[in-house]
């Protein structure tokens, strides 16, 4: 078989079951691969191979035997490096946790193992992915494999670079104020961030406990809801996790978006965004209309005040975290890290207090704009991803406010589909968005809008 690495979860799965390909043979081209480009891209801070090859071999065997245990088994995922694996490092690409190596897997690494799921590596990320695209780490910060000389979002930068260029079939990436689906967006691929509490978030090491969402990255929507399958479930040691029946998220894409009502949200982004944002949004609404949809403009509030609300609770809650390290041993942290997180000192209970106050009114000023539709529609980017020269600043937040920063806000289910390229050829993603627990709806928006759009040939030319 012809580059399996290019190959979609849901094309491996069904090859594996088939006995078209085996699990060694596809992690071996994913180890061949990662040995070819990696050191480029940077992706990968720990690689297993040795440890994937094993359990390559033991998932020929299982589905030899006739024990599939689904469309994961056997298929090689990556990690963003703050998810905990047991008896393998976990840095979060910091000097502080450069060998920290813990004894138990988290809980969502626990149940893509129990899927069959092949663990191929740690993904580079910002520093406690927060950080910023930092060269005075341990490690090297990843690249765009569209244009190494361009940043690939953050902080699950390696996974979405990774995903991007078929080093991995998936990976497991972490949402704060848009860490999945910045990544995704500029690095061509597809972005999930569930609903708060639906995933566990046991075992991931937190930025804020309050915004922090685990999510998959794939190629494609199909391949998300596959990951999500797995991974969703009440967990009763996560306090943030809710208990509640898991969806058909496969299921679901196979249902008519006929009927469904659209909001698109033009505020956040007209007048701000690229022209080919702007145009792309346009289209996804044409194309969603004659599909059947209806689409109408929705009146959220204002971008700019999600985006001060989480950013006070964020550098309230990782300041939190992160204080008595970073007073203890600075050096331990990249500047980047060390300056950002100390920014939360000069918060205060009041602060934090009024920022969660504001976040009950926008939470609410937002589900009732959504009594008249099912799904929004917005910009996940203003255009496609900086160069390097132009990533090195150290509070890049003070800029224009994050477009993903109100679902991690609200909670929300968000999906990031890739939705075309930029003038200087580099791809970017638009946002769709559900009520909360309605996940399933989300991924059959998007995989509607993903077929209806086309095949736009999003591999990187590496």
């Amino acid at each position: 078989m012809s580059r399996p690495y290019h190959l979609t979860i849901a094309e491996a799965g069904t090859n594996l079951r088939d006995g078209a390909i085996t699990s060694a043979a596809l992690t071996e081209a994913y180890l061949d691969r990662i040995a070819t480009i990696d050191r480029e891209l940077n992706c990968f801070i720990t690689l297993l191979a040795e440890e994937a090859r094993e359990a390559a071999l033991e998932a020929d065997r299982e589905i030899a035997a006739g024990r599939w245990k689904g469309p994961l088994h056997g298929v090689p995922i990556g990690l963003k490096d703050i998810y905990a694996t047991a008896g393998v490092r976990t840095t979060c690409h910091s000097h502080l946790l450069e060998n920290n190596v813990p004894t138990e897997d988290a809980e969502t690494v626990a149940r893509l193992k129990a899927a069959g799921a092949i663990i191929i590596g740690k993904l580079a990320t910002h520093e406690f992915a927060f950080g910023g695209p930092s060269f005075d780490l341990p490690w090297p910060p990843a690249r765009n494999p569209w244009n190494p000389d361009h940043v690939p979002a953050g902080s699950s930068s390696g996974s979405g670079a990774a995903v991007s260029a078929g080093l991995c079939a998936g990976a497991m990436g972490s949402d704060t104020g848009g860490s999945i689906r910045s990544p995704a967006g500029v690095c061509g691929i597809a972005g999930f961030k569930p609903t708060y509490g639906l995933l566990s978030r046991r075992g991931i090491y937190p930025l804020s406990w309050t915004q922090d969402h685990a999510g998959p990255m794939a190629r494609t929507v199909e391949d998300c809801a596959l990951m999500m399958q797995a991974l969703a479930g009440y967990d009763p040691l996560d306090p943030g996790s809710v208990e509640t029946a898991v969806p058909d998220f496969v299921g679901a894409l196979g249902r008519s978006v006929r009927g469904l009502r659209i909001g698109l949200v033009r505020s956040w982004h007209e007048g701000v965004a690229d022209a080919e944002v702007c145009d792309a949004i346009e289209q996804a609404a044409g194309l969603l209309r004659q599909e059947g949809a209806e689409v109408r403009d929705v009146t959220l509030p204002d971008i700019a005040d999600f985006h001060a609300c989480g950013r006070i609770i964020i550098l309230s809650e990782a300041w939190t975290i992160h204080r008595d390290a970073v007073t203890a041993t600075p050096e331990k942290y990249g500047e980047f890290f060390r300056n950002r997180v100390r920014l939360g000192a000069s918060l205060n209970a009041d602060h934090y207090i009024e920022a969660q106050r504001m976040r009950r009114r926008l939470t609410a000023e937002t589900m009732a704009a959504m009594e008249d539709c099912d799904i929004l529609l917005a910009a996940n980017q203003y255009g496609p991803a900086e160069r390097f020269e132009d990533s090195q600043r150290p509070f890049p937040f003070f800029s224009k406010p994050y477009l993903t920063m109100p679902f991690n806000i609200t909670g929300q289910p968000a999906l990031t589909v890739p939705a075309g390229f930029g003038v200087n050829g580099l791809p970017f993603g638009i946002q769709f968005a559900g009520r909360p627990f309605e996940d399933d709806v989300v991924l059959q928006v998007g995989h509607t809008y993903e077929h209806a759009r086309g095949d736009f040939d999003f591999r990187p030319p590496v």
